[in-house]
């Protein structure tokens, strides 16, 4: 029914172009034909004999160090660090957000050209020119530029803009999301991607241990502060892994399929472990039970109600019983209910935005449409407002000659877990050790994803401004080493179309 739009698929964007490349029946053909992956029971029982004890080793490490963590006595509370640009009445508010939307644009698209020229993601410029704009160069060497750009009244609605940008980025990751791909791969994908996330998981909250007595103070409890710790390393950011397999025309390939499979099962398991977290840091003791309860109940009337009602509705548009305006309507009701639910009960907007998203049938004309309408905007114009604001809050100021060895120690912890943990896991699939470590590597790309979960913890208080800035350091430099470790990874092999191997 949703495959006769195949061939406009190509302006949904680089997932789509991705994940797509040649019809379900050659998708069924990579699964089905030889592959890195084998097939034998005996390697399947292995593999999930692995994975059951990697998920109790996790949890029991994870208990076991916030055992010694609520042990540990911080800091008391001091004066809360100013915020950069705290909010003014004054006039021509209109006149200076758009102002600072105008160079928030221009300097994201020149920022991204140049990462393009040198073979890094256009993402990483934009991140670059928003931390470029902030207080950590712009505000330090032209103090009075930055005044006039960003003048303390622009951050409130600049904010606002920021926030609506990226809930309608995860509505779009979940409209690209090709959920038929995930459980083509399931035991496999589920197998890698968790063992990507549990391995950093344990080893950032292992790290909180030292960490907590000196970023954090005493109004925030250890085990909020260690679970941020292990959701901050553990993330993959899926679409920047998509942009950079395609730039090398290794997304329909074998590995570049397992790739994006397991990005997209470490997506979807990192966003449920974020909502999970912001629940328990939102909810007092006693109504933490409330708050998960009530999200168990969110996900299964999306799922059992709202997904079969989407579906009746992406009939109804594919026959041409809906118009394109309507649709979009609909959508965007939709949209703000489910992120509103989501803010209710206290697992953040964006979960609502991304699992609505993932309801509408990825190949459906409705999704194209969704997709083709909502992108540029969101991309061109909402998203780099998010990476300014990003910019304006991290002070790289704060990170003194005494705080960079914890910067580094935090990217090599943050890259042996993702990298090691996907490695491990690759091998005991099937793949080789080079395989295995390639794939470690894509895993360790963090980009946006990981600089909205890092918003996520400076929003709730749970990181510090200053820890804030070694992680967005650390979310940077590893998205930056990608592309140079896989140049130097990647196999001839690599480039064989799927059906060409036997």
């Amino acid at each position: 029914m949703y495959n006769r739009v195949r061939p406009t698929c190509q302006k949904r964007g680089l997932l789509t172009e991705s994940l797509e490349g040649r019809g379900m029946s050659d998708q069924r053909a990579i699964v089905d034909g030889a592959g890195p992956i084998p097939r034998d029971n005996s390697a399947g029982i292995k593999l999930a004999a692995a994975y059951v004890a990697t998920l109790l080793l996790g949890v029991a490490l994870y208990f076991l160090i916030r055992h010694i963590g609520n042990g540990l006595a911080a800091p008391p509370v001091d004066e809360p660090i100013a915020k950069v640009g705290a909010p003014k009445a004054g006039p021509n508010v209109l006149a200076h957000v758009l102002l600072a939307l105008a160079a928030v644009v221009g300097c994201a698209r020149l920022f991204g050209a140049v990462c393009k020229r040198v073979h890094q993601p256009p993402v990483i410029g934009e991140v670059i020119a928003g931390i470029v704009l902030g207080p950590s160069l712009l505000g330090h060497f032209f103090p009075l530029v930055m005044t006039r750009v960003f003048p303390p009244e622009v951050v409130p609605p600049l904010g606002i803009i920021a926030q609506v940008g990226v809930i309608l980025f995860m509505f779009i990751i979940g409209l690209e999301l090709n959920t038929d791909r995930l459980q083509e791969r399931t035991h496999a994908a589920l197998a890698i991607s968790h063992a990507s996330i549990i391995a950093p998981f344990v080893l950032g909250s292992a790290l909180s241990l030292q960490l907590y007595t000196r970023y954090s103070n005493a109004s925030v409890p250890f085990t909020a502060f260690s679970l941020f710790m292990g959701v901050s390393l553990s993330v993959t950011a899926f679409p920047v892994l998509a942009r950079i397999l395609t730039d090398r025309q290794l997304h329909r390939t074998r590995m570049g399929t397992i790739a994006l499979t397991c990005a997209a099962v470490d997506d979807v398991t990192a966003w449920c472990l974020l909502a999970f977290v912001v629940g328990i840091v939102h909810a007092q003791a006693g109504a933490a039970l409330v708050t998960f309860s009530l999200t168990l109940l969110y996900i299964g009337f999306m799922f059992l109600i709202a997904r079969p009602f989407v579906h009746r509705q992406v009939e109804r548009f594919e026959q041409d019983k809906v118009s394109e305006q309507t649709l979009m309507a609909m959508a965007c009701i939709a949209l703000l209910l489910s992120c509103l639910a989501t803010e209710w009960i206290g697992i953040h907007a964006l979960f609502g935005a991304f699992l609505l998203g993932a309801l509408i049938p990825h190949d459906s004309r409705a999704s194209v449409i969704l997709h083709h309408k909502l992108n540029d905007f969101v991309v061109v114009l909402l998203l780099p407002a998010f990476f300014a604001l990003t910019g304006l809050r991290t002070q790289i100021g704060l990170v003194g000659p005494e705080h960079w060895l914890t910067c580094v120690i935090i990217i090599l912890v943050a890259s042996i877990g993702k990298v090691g943990g996907s490695a491990l896991a690759g091998r005991l699939a099937g793949l080789s050790w080079r395989d295995a470590g390639a794939l470690g590597v894509l895993m360790n790309t963090r980009g946006l994803m990981g600089l909205i979960v890092l918003s996520v913890g400076l929003d709730l208080g749970v990181i510090s401004p200053r820890l804030f800035a070694l992680l967005v350091i650390m979310a940077v430099v590893t998205t930056l080493a990608t592309t140079p470790l896989l140049d130097r990874m990647a196999t001839a092999d690599w480039r064989r179309e799927p059906d060409e191997e036997t």
